[in-house]
């Protein structure tokens, strides 16, 4: 391992320094700062001449400085003589703009991986990205992990009965079907029509939910708001207890206020995006993914597949 690195940024040290925790390995040293004007400058304090390096750095909130400080970490790192750096994205930012759904409109997610890949990333890791088709957009290796074990893991310890999985929009079928798989679970869907970016309207429940434990899946809770509508329509048709397990907690806007008055019994989310004071309600709970990405890293780094944490 003496030839294995890892580095972060400021977005998420917390999550940098439990996946170096796990890899029982010491955090690699960089000085990051801004000059007078606001711009970022970097210092790699170490040798990193021929070494595999990777860089931990979601780009959530502010997302355009945390993306501006991952490709000058990425340029700093192969001009130092880096034999391979490794961008290790828990969260992807710009990842809903991945298609023209209105004319004159850009696909950001596309910019944000030719931005990554001429930077001199050699490859991604990611967790949950919101769309699969996404990694085609990268010509560089990309791997995208999945959190399903990780929730998996954590509902079968709470000893839940009567489990049923509700997808809180028709797009997410394919999730909610993975985890009813695993929890041998029932399934059922939300109908929902988005009024806009901050407001979505919760039509119909396909599925038999009365007196079932309800647990809503989904990659990304931004507003809060299919969650919350969900939630209420499923209490609307007799739902017991309700559960939502998220992937990334972007939680903007109106979110907390309208997790407040969801009847929402634990809303369960992972640590790919750091959460703030304010965010932290008490039916939140946080589950890491250091140790996920730490396998990865390792069995990267040691020319091993990584095709079991697909699995």
């Amino acid at each position: 391992m003496n030839s294995l690195v890892v580095v972060g940024g400021n977005s998420n040290p917390v999550l940098c320094e439990g996946i170096c925790k796990e890899l029982g390995i010491l955090q690699g040293q960089c000085h990051i700062s801004r000059f007078s004007d606001g711009e970022i400058k970097v210092k790699i304090n170490e040798n990193v001449r021929g070494k595999d390096v990777f860089v931990v750095q979601p780009t959530c909130f502010p997302a355009n400085d945390n993306i501006m400080e991952l490709l000058i970490l990425i340029d700093a790192l192969k001009r130092a003589s880096a034999r391979r750096v490794t961008a290790v994205l828990p969260y992807f930012g710009y990842a809903r703009q991945d298609r023209k759904d209105q004319p004159r409109v850009p696909i950001t997610a596309k910019l944000i991986a030719n931005i990554l890949d001429r930077s001199g990333a050699d490859r991604v890791i990611t967790v949950d990205l919101h769309a699969g088709q996404l990694q085609g957009f990268f010509d560089i290796p990309l791997d995208n992990l999945f959190a399903v074990r990780i929730f998996e893991q954590y509902f079968r310890f709470k000893n839940l009965t009567d489990i049923v999985i509700v997808s809180p929009d028709v797009g997410g079928i394919k999730t909610a079907r993975a985890y009813a798989k695993r929890l041998n679970a029932g399934l059922a869907i939300v109908d929902k029509r988005r009024v806009n970016d901050v407001h979505a309207e919760a039509m119909h429940v396909m599925g038999n939910v009365e007196g079932k434990t309800v647990i809503m899946v989904d990659d990304i809770i931004a507003t809060a708001g299919s969650i919350a509508e969900g939630a209420n329509a499923l209490k609307a048709n007799g739902a017991k207890d309700i559960y939502a397990a998220i992937t990334h907690p972007v939680l903007c806007g109106p979110a907390i206020e309208r997790l407040k008055a969801a009847p929402l019994k634990e809303l369960v989310v992972t640590d790919t995006i750091p959460l703030s004071a304010e965010k932290k309600l008490g039916n939140i709970t946080v589950l890491s993914v250091a140790g996920l990405l730490a396998e990865a890293i390792r069995r990267i780094h040691e020319e091993r597949t990584i095709s079991a944490l697909f699995e």
